[in-house]
């Protein structure tokens, strides 16, 4: 078949695999844009090289427009919070927050916003594919690849999740989507020097009734505040 033909082959008749891809990550954004509020609960690690290096836990919250509260219970009380304008990392045990505009934030966590917003998966991936040489955690889940919009933040791109990503050096997301329901039941982030961060979520509640008030933070008195960058916070190893 001329090369032309081909192209327009795949184009009129894409393979399988792709159409199944773009079906499930459809799925997985129509369960998430539903909802105002969201809750989870989360396992978070943090390998090198095949190692882990950290594993943390605790409760996740999303509301609308693009905030989050991260609340680590183990092994020690930490809290991330992104009130929709401004990202801040608070460790109790330091007596210090650090925040920086939201927009400017490089912190792996910051993409999962989208779970709070338009929950558009273009505005991370370029494309989007069956991982077929990973395993999900549970039988029958299945597990897209996203091909991570690369380039460096620009004003026009700068509101842009992906675009933090692929500036820092993010090879690849793969999502785990649970078939039916298009559930996200694990993230992982993969970067260059064998590093990777994953997020295992359980317990999802939907439209759970969340105060305003959780997506506010008030440094409380006696901690020291710090503008900057949160060079990935936890998720970079502190």
């Amino acid at each position: 078949m001329a090369p032309v033909l081909f192209a327009l082959a795949l184009l009129l008749f894409p393979p399988t695999g792709r159409k199944e891809a773009g079906e499930l990550a459809s799925r997985m954004e129509a369960r998430y844009r539903a909802a105002k509020t969201l809750q989870a609960t989360f396992l978070e690690r943090y390998s090198e090289n095949g190692g882990v290096l950290r594993t943390e836990a605790g409760t996740a919250y999303f509301g609308r427009p693009g905030k989050m509260r991260w609340e680590y219970e183990r092994p020690e009380k930490d809290l991330f919070l992104v009130d929709g304008k401004t990202a801040w990392f608070y460790v109790p045990a330091d007596h210090t927050v650090t925040r920086v505009p939201a927009k400017q934030s490089e912190d792996l966590r910051t993409p999962l916003a989208l779970l709070a917003g338009e929950m558009k998966i273009s505005r991370i991936c370029a494309r989007v594919e069956l991982a077929e040489g990973e395993s999900p955690l549970r039988e029958g889940d299945a597990v897209l690849r996203c091909r991570v919009r690369g380039g460096k933040k620009s004003p026009a791109g700068a509101d842009q999740p992906g675009s933090a990503l692929g500036a820092n050096g993010t090879d690849a997301i793969f999502f785990e989507v649970a078939r039916d329901s298009g559930e996200l039941v694990r993230l992982i982030m993969r970067q260059a020097g064998g590093v990777q961060v994953e997020f295992r979520f359980e317990n999802w509640r939907f439209d759970p009734p969340i105060p305003e008030t959780m997506f506010r933070f008030e440094p409380p008195a006696g901690v020291a505040i710090v503008n900057g960058e949160l060079a990935n916070g936890k998720t970079q190893g502190n």
